[in-house]
């Protein structure tokens, strides 16, 4: 046999090999392919006959419960569907709200509880958002702002032949960041005026510094005249703050001016009076009721008749 034909018996060798090597691998593959499709074929088979299936979940409503210039308590509804004939136990819920791709808080909630075997339960995930908190972290963030919101959720949930499962759930929104309007008694107008019982109306000054309308709905109030209380008084019909604007607002009061001593005639003399106001107003707005405090420390009005007790209606009143 001629050398130059050597290399063709060797070739014939390794191709040969090669060849059963290839065919083994052939039938490992096809021989672990089979048994991954007999696996997923019970599987299918133990879950159409048992009725085992993966549940579901959906962020069904976000509300409010609680705002005001401190915090927003957020609670998150999700209502989880449990299709197996067997109690599932919710292991974790991980959630995470963000605004603009930055974190505002985070948290873990263990051991969540069961939703029932072929049942259905809503799960509330209260979170409790601390402004200050957000305002340290980002100054770019305003008092009386709305900023947009991104929840994420993660339900793990432990379910038989399935495992652990995980269930992300995302649902955006706004939120506002409160501020308390300002507030100024620009007047008080005598309506009818004695010693013993003066009836006059408080004209106040009001702006609101938040970028959403307030409906003003109560007034919770006391105010001082040179360090003497005349009480407070009722809001007689709710008015709407204009977002960013100022609005006047007229308020009846009854008090005795003769509690008031020296000052009194100052008052009278149409001098200018030292006042305080302290209280809360309760508004509506597009987030839900809130609860917002009012104050004025060390302003100054003046008393005025009207023309029936021997004042200028048309004078300027400062």
């Amino acid at each position: 046999m001629a050398s130059s034909d050597k290399p063709e018996i060797v070739d014939r060798d390794v191709k040969e090999k090669d060849h059963k090597e290839d065919d083994k691998d052939e039938e490992k593959g096809g021989f672990i392919d089979k048994v991954k499709d007999f696996i997923q074929d019970i599987g299918e088979k133990i879950e159409g006959a048992i009725g085992f299936g993966k549940p579901t979940a959906d962020v069904t409503e976000i509300h409010f419960p609680t705002i005001n210039l401190e915090k927003a308590d957020i609670v998150v509804d999700v209502l989880i569907k449990n299709p197996n004939p067997v109690p599932i136990p919710l292991i974790d819920i991980n959630y995470l709200i963000e605004s603009d791709g930055r974190k505002l808080i985070s948290g873990l909630i263990p051991d969540a509880g069961t939703i029932r075997a072929h049942g259905e339960e809503t799960v509330k995930i209260p979170i409790h958002l601390v402004f200050d908190d957000i305002k340290n972290t980002y100054d770019d963030i305003k008092p009386g702002s709305i900023i947009p919101y991104r929840i994420k959720v993660d339900f793990i949930v432990d379910v038989p032949i399935f495992g652990r499962l995980t269930l992300p759930l995302e649902k955006t929104g706004e939120i506002p960041i409160p501020y308390k309007p300002d507030i100024d008694l620009e007047n008080i107008k005598f309506e009818r005026f004695s010693f013993e019982e003066t009836v006059a109306v408080l004209h106040l000054k009001l702006e609101n510094k938040n970028d959403f309308d307030l409906g003003l709905n109560a007034l919770d109030y006391e105010v001082w005249l040179s360090d003497v209380s005349i009480g407070g008084a009722e809001l007689a019909e709710s008015t709407k703050l204009d977002k960013n604007g100022i609005n006047y607002v007229d308020i009846p009061i009854t008090f005795k001016p003769k509690d008031f001593g020296s000052a009194l005639w100052d008052m009278i003399r149409g001098k200018g009076t030292g006042y305080s106001m302290k209280g809360h107003i309760n508004v509506d707005t597009p987030f839900g009721a809130m609860k917002l405090p009012i104050s004025k420390e060390g302003g100054t009005t003046r008393l005025k008749k009207s023309k029936e007790d021997g004042g200028d209606e048309d004078d300027e009143v400062l």
